[in-house]
């Protein structure tokens, strides 16, 4: 028989100020960042990306974390010179990405859980700037991401707190509720509409329904990248990716929702590259 998940307790009201005060702060340099675009934007991505690589080999394996993180960083730099395509690279991260992850649950392995992590890094360092670099609404494209995740997250935290209910998935993140995955998958919904019919040239470029289905597909993958990343901590029994971020702990914990919405993204713009 399993033993309960033990539910670890509500933020009280000195640490959800700080977890609003420091996600303001990045979500301002985000979007400044975002509009500025260029190299900024593409620097700032793969900075992240190594960070991400940093702490995921830190998670899973307690070595070359710090050799991984520049490494990454290094290719990611390095790639941005490539012949290929930026849709062609965003597509292969994106599968690289998708696979590491798929294959992280049943691999032991440290050399390759390790190869996982660096996979589901690039994501950040190549999808994103593809999609920023789109002519004509790469901006916009970005924004609507921002929006589907940013919507997700706050309406699925507050939804899951007030309504409560029962649990989406105890075994790998007990505080979360299907009240509160309905409600965040909702509201993901409702932001990347809005960016649709806020923004002239985003919206003569499709109809309505597309952008539902794929704000609702976005707020989804948004959830499920979130108890994945519930799951590794849970599988090597760590709380926080790192405490880089006051309030939220690491990065791989505040983009492990939008890491799955950049793969969704990535194999989408590679479809598309592909003429499919």
């Amino acid at each position: 028989m399993n033993e309960p998940v033990p539910t670890a307790p509500r933020p009280g009201p000195g640490e959800l100020k700080l977890r609003v005060v420091s996600a303001l702060v990045l979500a301002a340099l985000i979007l400044l960042a975002t509009i500025w675009g260029g190299w900024p934007f593409r620097l700032i991505w793969i900075l992240v990306a190594g960070i991400v690589a940093y702490e995921w080999l830190a998670i899973v394996s307690r070595a070359n974390a710090i050799p991984a993180g520049i490494g990454v960083v290094v290719a990611g730099v390095a790639l941005t010179f490539s012949p290929a395509s930026p849709a062609a690279l965003a597509g292969t991260a994106a599968a690289a990405a998708l696979l590491g992850a798929l294959a992280t649950p049943f691999v032991r392995s440290r050399l390759a859980l390790e190869l996982c992590g660096v996979g589901y890094a690039l994501a950040f360092a190549l999808v994103t700037p593809a999609m920023r670099d789109l002519p004509g609404i790469g901006l916009i494209l970005i924004l609507w991401s921002f929006a589907v995740v940013w919507f997700t997250d706050i309406a699925a935290y507050f939804t899951g707190r007030s309504l409560g209910g029962p649990k989406l998935m105890p075994s790998v993140s007990p505080k979360k509720t299907w009240s509160g995955a309905i409600g965040g998958a909702v509201a993901g919904t409702v932001g990347g509409y809005l960016v649709w019919r806020l923004s002239p040239a985003f919206e003569g470029l499709t109809a309505a329904g597309p952008v539902i289905a794929a704000s609702l597909a976005g707020s989804i993958v948004s959830q499920a990248g979130d108890l994945f990343e519930s799951a590794l901590k849970r599988r090597f029994d760590t709380k926080d990716s790192s405490k880089l971020i006051p309030g939220h702990g690491g990065f791989l914990d505040r983009l492990d929702g939008y890491w799955a919405v950049l793969v969704l993204a990535g194999l989408a713009l590679f479809a598309i590259h592909l003429n499919i």
